[in-house]
């Protein structure tokens, strides 16, 4: 029996805001291999966005009826990416705006998506 990891799923207020954000902030696109699914009723939309050079999918699932920010706890859990350029992609993200916590130690950093949850960045190694 074998897994494959496949995607993440975070929830998000504003759709179009967070495609923006992972477009701009991560290089991601809306997959069109795995297309866009929205309920009959209007309830939900999910979007698949994914790396420019593959790998998994970060699943975005808007819905209708929620109106308050989710609580993402203390924000412990969080997705990471890999950089073949960390110090221009530290100046963008800085840029941006989006940087919520650095660890020059470890050779790091975190930003923020529109919804607050956080993302690892770091260099290919």
């Amino acid at each position: 029996m074998k897994f494959t990891y496949e995607h993440n799923n975070i929830n998000v207020l504003d759709l179009e805001k967070s495609v923006k954000f992972y477009e701009e902030a991560l290089h991601m696109k809306e997959s069109t291999t795995k297309k866009r699914i929205s309920a009959e009723d209007g309830s939900f939309i999910i979007v698949y966005m994914e790396p420019e050079n593959g790998g998994n999918y970060v699943e975005l699932t808007w819905l209708r009826d929620w109106e308050k920010p989710y609580n993402l706890g203390d924000n412990e859990f969080h997705m990471a990416f890999r950089t073949d350029d960390y110090e221009g992609a530290y100046n963008f993200h800085k840029e941006m705006g989006c940087i919520v916590y650095e660890n020059n130690e470890m050779g790091l950093y975190f930003i923020a998506d529109p919804d607050g949850y956080w993302i690892e960045v770091l260099p290919f190694r």
